[in-house]
């Protein structure tokens, strides 16, 4: 039978139907974390939603330079969660990682909020940036002291980030009990409210605030996100009550060594015949298998080597092997699942790429395009994503209510289709976004020449900025599949003891994606260029560039990495849990099932 043990501040009790039922955490505890939630988005999208606009109107940079700046600030903010999941994960828990990084937003240099600080101040005092243009004067860059503060604010911005992003959404998902019969469905269900509140907080970032910061200044335009960051702290800290609290489990990328390591001493040694042979220790390994034992595989069975008992081990003589030596199955079995998970993290990449150029060329296209929807109103062109997130919002309501009960009945899965349809849905949208924006871009420049405005990069060419509404509007839909679906995939099929680096994983697919963008662009701009300057990706006059090929490109790209992510799907293995639950005071082994409830 197996033992089953709870860390210490994991509250339970035990029902008649033998159920194990928690006395904290579940829905109760949901508002204040979607709070935490909606208030740190609110600042970090609002101060970073517009921000193109600054770089190129305020501190006069090219626009591939300011494109750059914009996807390698992206890459790195997406890059640290890897630093706060660690922490979380290992040493601090999640509620203490997400209270001490908020606080930090606060208080301490190290923070997004000193960040926000220092660009609002350099927003507010003309000393940090360069002075404005004249007529038609070439306008003068800023010095290499004014961007050394741009630098530092991004990067301090993107350090405070790390400790929040990848431990919020493991930390709610967390308070629902997924092995409880009358929970199973909002666990999934979770994943569409956080990202629907996440969505909802950049939607009042993107009107709102990118509204106030043209219209009234930068320096109320990010002092209101400024404001909103000390909101976050305080609606999450007034939740702690009602929280379930897990203790962290050690260090995950340590067991995960432990394991190469073991798998490489005993590399010379013959399989074992029976993996029932392999060394198993329920009692060692009950800290990171609170919700069921992972159970072996047949595949990767090189590492299954660090499982075989020899002896020089002496696992009977001591309850706590050498595990730089010896391992259990179920941690062998955490090594493979991380392993298994790889391909269809990277294809994740190509796609997120894709969407970095919302931010970037497609919201310079805006910039020159006629914005007014009505004779007085304007809509600001740093505002555009309002497309892609009320599709996106729209999507998910639509995906819960509508398309998961119809489809339910064809596949008999609770959620409709697993995870890993709904991310190759995504992928497919995704390909038709960025093929269509290239017919815009002709479309645009088009109508640049008929007016004969090529030549005047800053002019409003007479067409209405709603033509790019369509390829706004498909990003948002493949959001809604693709991404949520990964943020499912990772928090499922990643070890329990593992969530926060999982969702870290997420974050680190947008950073790649973000990093490739940055690559591609530096790549087609210096390859493209021709004769008198022309090229694809001009630095001054998109009139005269050709960004429908780079478009184009990634539509080629994203084609090729549909076809790769089809077949890591075809030939994915679920991860095998065995569940425990008790029944009449003893302990029970459940089957074992694939990737939890898909």
């Amino acid at each position: 039978q197996l033992k089953h043990s709870c860390p210490k501040k994991m509250k339970m009790v035990e029902k008649r139907s033998g159920h194990v039922q928690r006395t904290k955490g579940g829905m109760i505890a949901m508002p204040f974390i979607f709070a935490n939630e909606i208030c740190e988005k609110l600042a970090v999208v609002g101060f970073g939603a517009n921000m193109i606009s600054y770089l190129t109107t305020q501190l006069h940079m090219p626009i591939t330079k300011a494109a750059n700046t914009l996807t390698n600030f992206g890459g790195t903010a997406s890059l640290t969660p890897l630093l706060g999941a660690f922490v979380a994960d290992a040493y601090a828990g999640r509620f203490w990682t997400i209270t001490v990084a908020s606080m930090v937003y606060q208080i301490v240099n190290l923070s997004p909020l000193c960040g926000m600080i220092s660009l609002t101040l350099s927003a507010v005092l003309p000393s940090l940036r360069p002075p404005p243009c004249k007529g038609d004067q070439v306008c003068q860059e800023a010095t290499s002291g004014q961007l050394a503060i741009l630098y530092v604010s991004l990067l301090l911005t993107a350090l405070g980030s790390g400790g929040i992003r990848p431990c919020v959404v493991a930390f709610g998902a967390e308070q629902l009990d997924g092995n409880d019969p009358s929970q199973k469905t909002k666990t999934w269900k979770f994943f569409n409210w956080y990202y629907f509140c996440m969505g909802a907080a950049m939607l009042v970032a993107v009107t709102v605030v990118v509204y106030v910061q043209d219209n009234t200044g930068w320096g109320w335009g990010l002092g209101i996100p400024t404001m909103a960051m000390a909101l976050s702290l305080v609606a999450f800290v007034l939740g702690y009550p009602l929280y379930l609290h897990m203790d962290p489990a050690g260090s995950p990328f340590t067991r995960l060594l432990q394991v190469c390591v073991a798998a490489y001493r005993k590399r010379k040694l013959p399989m074992v015949s029976d993996p029932r042979l392999l060394y198993e220790n329920e009692e060692l390994d009950a800290p990171i298998s609170v919700a069921g034992k992972l159970v072996h595989t047949k595949h990767l069975r090189f590492l299954d080597k660090a499982a075989i008992v020899t002896e020089a081990d002496n696992p009977k003589i001591s309850s706590a092997p050498n595990l730089w030596r010896l391992n259990t199955v179920h941690r062998v079995e955490e090594l493979k699942s991380v392993i298994r998970m790889g391909p269809i993290w990277a294809a994740g990449i190509i796609l997120f790429a894709a969407y970095a150029q919302q931010g970037t060329f497609s919201l310079t296209q805006a910039k020159t395009m006629n914005r007014h929807l009505t004779s007085s109103f304007e809509i600001p062109a740093g505002s555009m994503t309002v497309f892609t997130l009320t599709s996106m919002l729209a999507t998910i309501i639509f995906y819960d209510r509508i398309f998961v009960p119809v489809i339910r009945r064809l596949t008999g899965l609770e959620r409709g289709i697993s995870f890993l349809s709904r991310m190759a849905i995504g992928f497919a949208i995704s390909i038709l976004a960025t093929f269509f924006a290239g017919f815009i871009e002709i479309k645009r420049k088009n109508a640049a020449i008929k007016s004969g405005l090529v030549d005047h990069p800053h002019a409003i060419i007479p067409m209405s900025v709603l033509w790019l509404a369509p390829q706004y509007c498909l990003h948002g839909v493949a959001e809604a599949f693709m991404s949520i679906g990964h943020l499912e995939f990772f928090y499922d099929q990643s070890p329990e003891s593992m969530r926060s680096t999982a969702a870290a994983l997420f974050w680190t697919a947008i950073s790649a994606g973000n990093y490739l963008s940055t690559l591609l662009v530096s790549l087609v701009h210096t390859f493209s260029e021709g004769p008198r300057g022309s090229n694809w990706l001009p630095d001054a006059n998109l009139n005269k560039g050709k960004l429908e090929y780079f478009y184009w490109l990634l539509t080629l790209l994203q084609v090729v990495n549909l076809i790769y992510y089809l077949c890591c799907a075809k030939f994915y293995t679920l991860k095998p849990v065995q569940v425990r639950s008790t029944e009449f005071g003893r302990d029970k082994e459940d089957n074992v099932e694939l990737a939890s409830h898909v």
